[in-house]
């Protein structure tokens, strides 16, 4: 674990954000700054879209359900 110091402003809006997202200060930025690497390695995608690509991609598997085509099905 490496410590960095962070804006004042930016830790408050993490911990208020943290605490609706059910993640630690420390995972709440993390996330911020995973979204916003991600959507300037993809500037053609909406940053909506980033976050919850990113957020999916996260989630249990099990707990899924797969997608099949209407028409697809046995």
């Amino acid at each position: 674990m490496i410590e960095v110091q962070v804006d004042e402003a930016l830790y408050n809006q993490a911990k208020i954000v943290a605490k609706e997202e059910h993640r630690t200060i420390p995972a709440q930025i993390e996330f911020w700054a995973l979204v916003g690497r991600t959507a300037l390695d993809n500037p053609d995608l909406p940053i909506d879209f980033v976050r919850n690509l990113l957020i999916a991609n996260a989630e249990d598997s099990s707990l899924t359900t797969p997608f099949i085509a209407e028409g697809k099905r046995n």
